[in-house]
């Protein structure tokens, strides 16, 4: 079965998310699946606070992989994956329906696409980041 993994690392080092995603790639590879494609998405904000191993994360390093293998082996994933102190979160998810038809039409690269959320309320208050330097600077020679 095809299925796809979403990790998300504690953010900081490039060889910890390096090395996770070496770690779940070999042992698919060693168990006979194939690895299909893996994208590293980069540090992004979570969309909640969350606590692991009781620390605090705002930020969180992605990548995503795309494998085939057996439930077997995707369950060796997840448990290795889980008991990794590094590890914020990951889901995994079976694509496809197991047709070699469909199995064949999905690619390897997942690329990052960000969309627009719909604003429920009132538009947000957040100024974006070079208003907010240009408001900070005026402050600092009104002060002067």
């Amino acid at each position: 079965m095809l299925y796809e993994l979403i990790a998300v690392v504690r953010p900081g080092s490039l060889a910890e998310v390096k090395d996770i995603a070496r770690t779940a790639g070999s042992l698919i590879l060693q168990n006979g699946g194939t690895i299909r494609g893996i994208t590293n998405w980069g540090v992004t904000a979570l969309p909640k606070r969350t606590t692991k191993h009781q620390a605090v994360y705002h930020d969180g390093h992605h990548f995503v992989m795309r494998y085939d293998a057996n439930s077997a082996v995707q369950d060796q994933v997840r448990k290795t994956l889980s008991l990794d102190p590094r590890m914020i979160k990951f889901g995994s998810v079976k694509l496809g329906d197991g047709k070699l038809d469909t199995l064949s039409r999905i690619g390897g690269s997942i690329p990052w696409s960000v969309r627009e959320r719909r604003s429920i309320g009132p538009p947000s208050r957040a100024l974006p980041w070079d208003a907010w330097n240009a408001r900070s600077t005026a402050k600092e020679t009104c002060s002067s």
